[in-house]
């Protein structure tokens, strides 16, 4: 039986090397038990380290979501991080969001806050569109969640995956940051 966490008050701070093995298990779940990833296998603890310190050496932005908990125990709710959209250099000002929250901590705001989050630092890095790949087209929390930040459906991408014996969607949606594409960029974004 899987514990509910109250809602309770909840941070969103920089997540470090011992937030991992959190951050491990909630997408652990989402790998085993659903669509809003493609990978089949989940990662063990090692890759998801070496996943963690590729994205903060490119300066880019891994927060969790925490609450403290029965007994004063500070709770991973979640987790937000950005990662390059593509690697070719004309992709420089875009960035790829993804966003997983524990599944006891459904509803209680942490992916709200952790989207909200997310998209302020890499507005101040300087990034200029944010694109969200959201797996399964029938992931209506994760979709309204983006759309109630601004996001716009950019795309349908129908059958691209196969899992869990079926053919899956993946919906993209994009969102401008800061001036968005209504002025050149002065330079490369910070970090």
């Amino acid at each position: 039986m899987t514990a509910v966490i109250e809602r309770r008050p909840l941070t969103v701070r920089d997540a470090q090397p011992a937030d991992l093995v959190p951050v491990q298990a909630i997408y652990a779940h989402h790998v085993r038990h659903g669509l809003a990833s493609f990978e089949e296998e989940p990662p063990d603890l090692d890759e998801i380290a070496r996943r963690f310190a590729a994205i903060r050496a490119r300066g880019l932005p891994y927060l969790v979501a925490e609450t403290v908990g029965a007994g004063d125990d500070p709770a991973i709710l979640g987790y937000a991080y950005a990662g390059p959209y593509r690697s070719r250099p004309a992709y420089r000002f875009t960035v790829e969001d993804s966003v997983y929250v524990a599944p006891e901590s459904a509803r209680l705001g942490a992916g709200r806050a952790l989207l909200g989050t997310l998209i302020a630092r890499c507005t101040s890095l300087g990034y200029r569109q944010l694109i969200a790949v959201i797996g399964d087209s029938a992931n209506e929390g994760s979709i309204r969640l983006h759309e109630a930040f601004g996001f716009a459906h950019a795309g349908h991408l129908r059958s691209v995956g196969f899992k869990f014996g079926r053919w899956v969607d993946s919906v993209i949606l994009q969102r401008p940051l800061g001036a968005g594409d209504d002025d050149l960029p002065t330079g490369p974004p910070a970090g």
